[in-house]
C-alpha cells in the first residue's frame, strides 16, 4: 500500500511531502558540504583537504545542491499547489535522477564553481566527463523547473474558487558550453574566435541568477507576508497593502531581467554600461523597501504571536535587510564592486544573507506554519524556538565575520590563506558548528513530531492564512 501511495501517487499533498523530503535530504547533503568547507578554512594551511581540485568540487557541489535541489523543489514543489498531479510525480523523480547524476562525482569532480565559467569549464581544464554530467544534470533540472512552472500557472488560472480574481489570490547558454566541450564548436573558445564573456552574459541573463534568484526568493516573500499577517492578527499594512505587496513583487520580477551585468563589472564594460546597470540595480531597492516597511508596519500595533513560524519570518526580514542594504546597495555601485569582486564580501553578504539565509528562513517559516496543518500533528513550540535562536546566532556568527575578510581582501574559492585572515575564519567556522547543532535540533523536532503523533492543538488551526 505504501508503495502505491509514495511511488505512484496522484495526491497533491503526498507529492508535496515527497518534494519536501527530497529537499530535506538535499539540504542535509549541501549542509555537509558547507561544514567540510568551513573545517578546511578553520585555520591557515592544509587542515583536512590537501587536494585543491577536491576542495573546489565540494564548493561547486554545495552551491548547486543547495540552490537547485534544496531551495527550488521546496519553494515550488513542496509548498506549491499542482493541477496535473501525475505530471508532478514525473517531475520529482526527474529531480531525483538529476541529483544522482550530479552527485556521482566521477574522476576529480566539477571544480569549476557553480557558475561553470569557461575556460575553466572547457575541455582543456576539465577533460573528463564530470563537467559534462553536471551540465546534463542542470539541463534536466531546468526542464523539470520549466514544466513545474507551467503546472503552477495552470493551477493558478484553472483552480481558483468561483469569484476569486487574480487580485485576491494568496501571495540556454549551458547547451553551447556542452557543444564546445564535445562537438568542437567555439562559442566560448578564444582560439576558435569565440568569447568567454558571451557565456557570462547568457549565464546571468538567461540561465541562473537573473531572474533565477528572484524566482527563488519571491515565493519566500509570499510566505513571509502570510506568516507575518497571520501571527500579527491583522492584515497587511495599509488600505491597499495587499495590492502594494503584489505590485512590488511584480516590479522586482520585471527589474530582475535588466540588471544581469552587475555581476560583470570587472570584465571590462564601458563606463556608460556600468552606470546604467548601477542605476537599474539601485532602483530594485524601491519595491524591496516597500515590502520591508510593509512587513514592519504590519507588525506595528499588531498582537504578535511569537511562535517559531513568526520568529523565522522576522528573522527573514532581518537577514534580507542586512543582505540587501549592507551589501546589495554597496555592490550595485560598479566602483565598489570592482574592489570587492571575488572576495568573501560577496560570498558572505549578498549571496548568503539574501539568498541562503533569506530563502532558508522563509522555508522554515513555511514549515512551522503549514506542516502541522498538512500532517495534522503538533510540534514542540519551545524546542522550535530554540531551533530558531541557535540557527539565527549560528548563521550570523558564520557569515558576518566574512565581511571583514572581504574588506581585507581575502579571495573566495581558495583552500589556503594568509595568517592575517585566521582569526575571523576560525570564528566563522565555529558559527557553522552552531548551524549544524540547529539542524540536528530540527531533525529531532521532526522525529518527535512524527513519533509522538500529538494531534494539532486549536491554536494553529484557528489561525487563517488569508
Amino acid at each position: 500500500m505504501w508503495r502505491e501511495r509514495w511511488l505512484s501517487s496522484s495526491n497533491a499533498k503526498d507529492i508535496g511531502i515527497l518534494y519536501l523530503i527530497y529537499a530535506l535530504l538535499a539540504g542535509l547533503a549541501g549542509t555537509a558540504f558547507s561544514v567540510l568547507i568551513r573545517l578546511e578554512l578553520s585555520g591557515p594551511g592544509v587542515q583536512f583537504i590537501a587536494d585543491n581540485q577536491l576542495y573546489n568540487s565540494i564548493i561547486t557541489a554545495h552551491a548547486i545542491v543547495m540552490i537547485f535541489f534544496m531551495v527550488m523543489p521546496a519553494m515550488i514543489g513542496g509548498f506549491g499547489i499542482s493541477y496535473y498531479h501525475y505530471y508532478q510525480v514525473v517531475l520529482i523523480w526527474q529531480k531525483k535522477k538529476v541529483l544522482f547524476l550530479f552527485g556521482s562525482g566521477i574522476e576529480n569532480g566539477v571544480g569549476t564553481g557553480w557558475t561553470l565559467y569557461p575556460p575553466l569549464s572547457g575541455a582543456q581544464s576539465h577533460s573528463g566527463p564530470s563537467v559534462d554530467l553536471a551540465i546534463f544534470a542542470l539541463h534536466l533540472s531546468g526542464v523539470s523547473s520549466l514544466l513545474g512552472a507551467i503546472n503552477f500557472m495552470v493551477t493558478i488560472f484553472n483552480m481558483r474558487c468561483p469569484g476569486i480574481r487574480l487580485h485576491k489570490l494568496a501571495l540556454f547558454g549551458i547547451t553551447m558550453l556542452l557543444t564546445d566541450r564535445n562537438f568542437n564548436t567555439s562559442f566560448f573558445e578564444i582560439a576558435g574566435g569565440g568569447d568567454p564573456i558571451l557565456y557570462q552574459h547568457l549565464f546571468w541573463f538567461f540561465g541562473q541568477k537573473h531572474p533565477e534568484v528572484y524566482i527563488l526568493i519571491i515565493p519566500g516573500f509570499g510566505v513571509i507576508s502570510t506568516s507575518i499577517a497571520a501571527f500579527s492578527n491583522k492584515g497587511v499594512f495599509g488600505q491597499d497593502g495587499y495590492l502594494g505587496m503584489v505590485y512590488a513583487m511584480m516590479s522586482i520580477g520585471v527589474l530582475g531581467f535588466v540588471v544581469w551585468s552587475h555581476h560583470m563589472y570587472s570584465v571590462g564594460l564601458d563606463v556608460d554600461t556600468r552606470a546604467y546597470f548601477t542605476a537599474a540595480t539601485l532602483i530594485i531597492a524601491v519595491p524591496t523597501g516597500i515590502k520591508i516597511f510593509s512587513w514592519l508596519a504590519t507588525c506595528y500595533g499588531g498582537s504578535l504571536l511569537l511562535i517559531p513560524a513568526m520568529l523565522f519570518a522576522l528573522g527573514f526580514v532581518f537577514m534580507f535587510t542586512i543582505g540587501g542594504l549592507v551589501s546589495g546597495v554597496v555592490l550595485a555601485n560598479a566602483s565598489l564592486d570592482i574592489a570587492f569582486h571575488d572576495t568573501y564580501y560577496v560570498v558572505a553578504q549578498h549571496f548568503h544573507y539574501v539568498l541562503s539565509m533569506g530563502a532558508v528562513f522563509a522555508l522554515y517559516s513555511a514549515w512551522y506554519f503549514w506542516i502541522p496543518k498538512i500532517l495534522g500533528l503538533n510540534s514542540k513550540l519551545l524546542v522550535g524556538k530554540m531551533h530558531f535562536w541557535i540557527l539565527f546566532v549560528g548563521v550570523n556568527v558564520t557569515f558576518f565575520p566574512q565581511h571583514f575578510l572581504g574588506l581585507q581582501g581575502m579571495p573566495r574559492r581558495i583552500s589556503d590563506y594568509a595568517d592575517a585572515y585566521a582569526g575571523w575564519n576560525l570564528i566563522s567556522s565555529l558559527g557553522s558548528v552552531l548551524s549544524v547543532i540547529a539542524t540536528w535540533l530540527f531533525l529531532d523536532i521532526l522525529q518527535a513530531q512524527l513519533k509522538r503523533k500529538t494531534r494539532l492543538i486549536n491554536l494553529l488551526t484557528t489561525i487563517s492564512e488569508f
